[in-house]
């Protein structure tokens, strides 16, 4: 197999969480400039049609399904809404995601709640049942988990995510627990772990510490528009067929200073 057939994804189903905007917008594109065919849920149903008609209009093949999935009871009809489209699912990206900013002695029971029940329990939900429908029966299937490099360490003065940070770290367990468990059936488990990137959840606090954030970051720059369309579509694809339990770091260099 040749490199570019390597990573070619065409007639394979990728479904993106949390892919109206942002990151997940980004992967989904990518995964579409490669030939996927495009799923994306997300709570907000106005955002979702904006997708849907920009992914459109670049000549992608896309279904979108708005969806709360903190109510993890609805996590069967979202997948059952991709498989009487296209089928199958091949690919998994769970990318969506809540953060909570308050010191942890004032951080409220509910909002940890609320962080952990979608970085958390709904990429547990929402991997069990695609696993269980999907990879399981064809014996294959890429899940990509987005963490963090909050995930990786605590956090420099002035940043306040309890529950985010722990919620990141979760997710490398989880992705490195679930790929030695679901090797066996030809599934890859992998996890990306994205710096500082100017979206709308991190946007108040780059506005307070976006100077320290470029100061500590050998590479000068935060992250941009394509930066995670390289990593994902190597995850998703053939190329990343040896890998699996592992965490991509794409952060300028700003973890190492950690």
């Amino acid at each position: 197999m040749g490199v570019r057939q390597l990573f070619d994804l065409s007639g394979k189903v990728a479904l993106v969480t949390g892919g109206s905007r942002g990151l997940g917008l980004q992967m989904a594109m990518a995964l579409g400039e490669m030939g996927a065919k495009l799923a994306l849920t997300a709570r907000k149903a106005d955002e979702l049609a904006l997708a849907e008609a920009r992914l459109q209009a670049l000549g992608f093949e896309v279904l979108v399904v708005p969806g709360d999935l903190v109510k993890a009871e609805a996590i069967p009809s979202l997948v059952d809404a991709v498989l009487a489209r296209y089928g199958t699912i091949d690919i998994l990206v769970n990318n969506a995601g809540a953060t909570w900013s308050a010191p942890a002695e004032a951080l409220p029971v509910e909002a940890w709640r609320k962080v952990m029940a979608l970085n958390i329990d709904a990429m547990f939900v929402l991997s069990q049942e695609v696993g269980r429908r999907c990879f399981m029966p064809q014996g294959s299937g890429k899940i990509i988990n987005i963490s963090s490099i909050a995930g990786l360490a605590g956090n420099p003065p002035g940043m306040t995510t309890l529950a985010y940070n722990t919620s990141k770290g979760a997710v490398l367990a989880f992705t490195r627990t679930l790929a030695s468990e679901w090797g066996p059936h030809n599934i890859n488990v992998n996890a990306i772990c994205p710096g500082f990137f100017p979206t709308k959840m991190s946007a108040a606090l780059l506005e307070k510490i976006e100077a320290e954030v470029l100061a500590a970051t050998p590479l000068g720059r935060l992250g941009g528009d394509a930066d995670l369309m390289g990593a994902v579509v190597f995850l998703a694809s053939e190329a990343s067929r040896h890998m699996t339990g592992q965490q991509l770091i794409l952060d300028g260099g700003h973890s190492t200073t950690l």
